[in-house]
C-alpha cells in the first residue's frame, strides 16, 4: 500500500480550496430609500417623502433610482456626484428653493453624491410610486402662487409671503406636499371662515388631501417661503 504524506493531500486539495475562497462579486447598489443620509420621512399610496441631509465631508455612496422624483433643495454646498461607470463631476448649484423633476423610471440611475463644501446639503425628495400618471388635474390658482414647474406629473407652486401678506384662497384639487423652505408663522383661513395657526420651520413638510379651500396670511416677523407640489 502506498502511503501519502498529510503534506502530499494538503497540497492535492489546495487548488480546490483556492477556488472555494474566491473573491466574492460587488453587491448591487442599494435602493436611495436605504442609502445613507436619505431618509424616508413619509409614505402613502401615492408618494414616499426623503428627507436627505448629507453633513459636510460626507457621501451616500452608490445607490439606485428607478422612482420619478421631485426634489425641493432646502439647502445647497459644494459637491460632486459620479455616475456608475463614469468619472466624478462637479455639481453645478441650485438656487435655495428650487424644485426639479426627474424622471427615473424611464431613464433609472445609479449614482454617488460626495459633499465637498463645508455646509450640509438639504434635499426634500418626492418620490412618485407609481410609473404613470394618476389622473389628478391641478387648478389655477391667483395672487401670491407662482407657478415653477408643470408636466405630466406634477405641478408646482411657489409661495412667499412678507409679514401681513395674505395669499388669495385657493382650492386644492389635487393632493400633493408643501415644502417649507423658509418658515416662521402663518394662518390657514378655512372655507367656513376659521383661522388655523401654524409655526412651521425651515425643512419641514406636510402631505395636503385634494379638496381643501384656504387662504394663507403671514402673522409673523418673517418672510414665509413655501413650494407646494400637487399630483397627476
Amino acid at each position: 500500500m502506498t502511503r501519502v504524506s498529510a503534506w502530499a493531500l494538503l497540497a492535492a486539495f489546495a487548488p480546490l480550496a483556492t477556488a472555494q475562497r474566491a473573491a466574492p462579486t460587488a453587491a448591487p447598489p442599494i435602493n436611495v430609500e436605504r442609502t445613507s443620509y436619505h431618509v424616508p420621512a413619509f409614505s402613502n399610496d401615492l408618494v414616499t417623502v426623503l428627507n436627505v441631509f448629507i453633513p459636510p465631508h460626507r457621501e451616500s455612496g452608490f445607490h439606485r433610482h428607478s422612482l420619478d422624483s421631485v426634489g425641493v433643495l432646502i439647502g445647497d454646498t459644494a459637491r460632486t456626484g459620479q455616475v456608475l461607470g463614469a468619472a466624478v463631476t462637479v455639481t453645478a448649484p441650485r438656487g435655495r428653493g428650487s424644485a426639479n423633476f426627474t424622471n427615473y423610471a424611464r431613464e433609472p440611475l445609479i449614482h454617488n453624491v460626495a459633499i465637498t463644501g463645508d455646509a450640509p446639503f438639504h434635499n426634500i425628495v418626492v418620490e412618485l410610486l407609481e410609473p404613470n400618471p394618476y389622473g389628478f388635474t391641478p387648478e389655477p390658482r391667483g395672487q401670491g402662487y407662482t407657478q415653477i414647474l408643470d408636466n405630466e406629473r406634477v405641478r408646482i407652486w411657489r409661495l412667499a409671503l412678507e409679514p401681513g401678506q395674505t395669499a388669495a384662497a385657493i382650492t386644492q384639487a389635487a393632493p400633493g406636499v408643501r415644502v417649507v423652505i423658509d418658515g416662521g408663522e402663518i394662518v390657514e383661513i378655512l372655507a367656513d371662515g376659521r383661522e388655523r395657526g401654524m409655526a412651521p420651520h425651515s425643512g419641514e413638510f406636510f402631505w395636503q388631501d385634494a379638496g381643501t379651500t384656504r387662504a394663507v396670511r403671514n402673522i409673523g416677523t418673517a418672510r414665509i417661503d413655501i413650494v407646494e407640489v400637487e399630483l397627476k
